[in-house]
């Protein structure tokens, strides 16, 4: 996995655990309303490059694409690159 990657992972995680507090959600509270393990929550906000979507970064990366999330506006893009 790229440092790209793993960077966006890193601030993926972080976003997802400030609104999970801001909501005051336990992990487990939030693993049961998304219907996934709490495993899978604590490694998704570690950033942990185990978690499903360090695979679909790696897809994309592939792909020569790139995913954009904007936490803010709710928006997400994918954009990808003309040539390889």
């Amino acid at each position: 996995m790229s440092s790209d990657n793993k960077s966006a992972l890193k601030g993926l995680g972080k976003a997802i655990k400030a609104q999970r507090k801001l909501i005051k959600f336990s992990q487990t509270e939030l693993a049961n309303l998304a219907g996934v393990s709490l495993n899978l929550v604590s490694q998704v906000e570690a950033g942990k490059t185990t978690s499903q979507i360090g695979k679909v970064l790696d897809i994309l990366d592939a792909l020569g694409m790139r995913l954009n999330l904007e936490i803010g506006k709710g928006r997400i893009t994918i954009q990808a690159r003309k040539s390889f």
